[in-house]
């Protein structure tokens, strides 16, 4: 035990032992004018040693201890008193004092409730924060009502569609990435740019924090919160659903209540669903079960192949160095090209998967993916490529296409690794130039043509007729060489 020192009168410093060494203290020797330490004021002046604060019940005795204080327990006491100060109703103090919180904001329910528990769980001004990525026009309406009405200070709108397309889309239709052979990554690419300008904005606001409406089980709190950690560390991230009490959408209705907090009138789906101009997913109700057909009025994108027309439909997409420029020779931006895909290929039933995937947390999820524009751009760059690249580069962009991907699907969208691998992608199909050709059909795409200024193919060496480049006699001489092995390892087995 370790030795306790008391202020004595005059010289007088003494300490005691008792039984087994241990020390005593001796009243006769201890000044008549000492008070022992009371056991708040004992933690006081330990927080003062671990730079942590203990609330005391009473407050005067903070002020007593104020002339012992370093700057460093000054400035933690003070936020302490910012905090107690803030404490709410029922007795329960701040979780953490916030300043200003930057919050991905829908209009949704969850997201107008989060609004009121920011402020009362931080005691910080709220700025929402809502991103056009193409989900719609009716889905942007009246937000900043909504915002203001749930206790926001302001709406902060941006439209991120060029960009999102330009910068995000493009780049993984340009590497191929497709997760786990059919997932065209749609919501994980919207993910960083989102992300991302919520970083702007919180610099821009002056915001030392941002929050987020995504669940604890789900993947999109990983590539959001990635997303934070490499744009700005510094930032603090508040995710209600991995703290809050509610635990569904009646605990919501009923917090909103008690917060008056305008609960939104619409409908609620019975489908949980992201969208964006690349794609619309559906999760939820008769999908949780795989073995169930999603029903027929399920799909907003598109329509069902038994409704589409009857007669096929051609069209033409022109590709500079592996990205897409036009749609039947007319030049579009990333956006507006998208755009058109996707109302194309909607009406004739394209881009529909149904699937199983393994989340980044863990479960398997199903999902259902309507993804129209995003197949034709697909079906075209790969097939362009088939004519631009020899067979060995094909192989290799094809497996880093599976690790860009993964990389996506993980939020690691700033990751040096995917960084580098996209300047790999974007030099591998510098001549990746030239257009294709496409048939449409109900819900069928069918490659029609290709072309390229920078085509492998030679005619006049793959035609079946006499060529002066290729003797088909050398033929003999490669396949001796090439099945030598073969040959060897038969001999070997054959001495018997």
């Amino acid at each position: 035990m370790a030795q306790l020192r008391i202020p004595a009168c005059s010289s007088t410093n003494h300490i005691f032992y008792g039984v087994k060494g241990e020390p005593a203290l001796r009243p006769d020797r201890v000044c008549s004018s000492y008070k022992s330490p009371s056991f708040q004021e004992l933690g006081v002046k330990a927080s003062d040693l671990h730079r942590h604060v203990i609330v005391p019940r009473d407050r005067n005795l903070t002020k007593a201890h104020n002339h012992q204080e370093t700057p460093a327990t000054q400035a933690a006491l003070a936020n302490e008193k910012e905090t107690v100060a803030s404490a709410v109703g029922n007795g329960r103090v701040l979780r953490k004092k916030l300043n200003k919180v930057v919050l991905a904001y829908s209009g949704g329910l969850d997201t107008s409730v989060i609004v009121p528990w920011l402020r009362e769980n931080y005691g910080c001004d709220v700025v929402c924060f809502t991103a056009d990525v193409g989900q719609g026009v009716t889905e942007l309406e009246g937000l900043e009502q909504k915002a203001k009405a749930s206790g926001a200070s302001q709406l902060v709108v941006k439209d991120l569609k060029e960009e999102f397309v330009r910068d995000y889309v493009f780049p993984c239709l340009r590497a191929g990435a497709i997760y786990e052979r059919k997932y065209l990554l749609g919501t994980s690419m919207a993910r960083p740019v989102i992300a991302k300008a919520m970083v702007e904005v919180a610099r821009e606001v002056g915001a030392d924090a941002v929050s987020h409406g995504c669940t604890g089980k789900g993947n999109d709190q990983v590539r959001f919160e990635l997303t934070f950690f490499a744009l700005n560390p510094k930032l603090n991230v508040v995710a209600p659903w991995r703290e809050w009490e509610i635990r569904g959408r009646e605990d919501a209705i009923e917090y909103a209540k008690k917060h008056n907090v305008p609960v939104p009138v619409t409908k609620k789906s019975i489908y949980s669903r992201d969208r964006n101009l690349w794609h619309l997913s559906h999760e939820g109700d008769i999908l949780e079960d795989p073995s169930k057909e999603p029903k027929k009025d399920m799909y907003m994108m598109s329509v069902d192949p038994e409704d589409a027309p009857d007669q096929p439909e051609y069209i033409e997409i022109g590709i500079v160095s592996g990205l897409p420029i036009s749609l039947n020779g007319k030049e579009l931006s990333p956006a507006t090209l998208l755009s058109e895909l996707n109302e194309i290929g909607g009406r004739h039933a394209i881009g529909r998967v149904d699937m199983v995937e393994n989340r980044l947390v863990g479960m398997k999820s199903r999902g259902v993916y309507e993804t129209p524009g995003g197949t034709l751009l697909f079906t075209a760059a790969r097939e362009l490529e088939s004519l631009t690249l020899d067979r060995q580069t094909i192989q290799v962009k094809d497996s880093l296409a599976l690790t860009y991907a993964e990389l996506v699907y993980a939020g690691r969208w700033f990751d040096p690794l995917r960084v580098a691998m996209d300047a790999f992608m974007e030099n591998i199909t510098k001549t990746t130039t030239g257009s294709v050709t496409l048939k449409l059909y109900k819900g069928c795409v069918t490659v029609t043509g290709r072309t390229s200024p920078y085509s492998l193919y030679r005619q006049d060496i793959s035609s079946f007729e006499s060529s002066k480049i290729y003797d088909q006699a050398d033929a003999a001489g490669f396949i001796r060489l090439y099945g030598l092995p073969t040959k060897v390892r038969a001999m070997l087995e054959n001495q018997d």
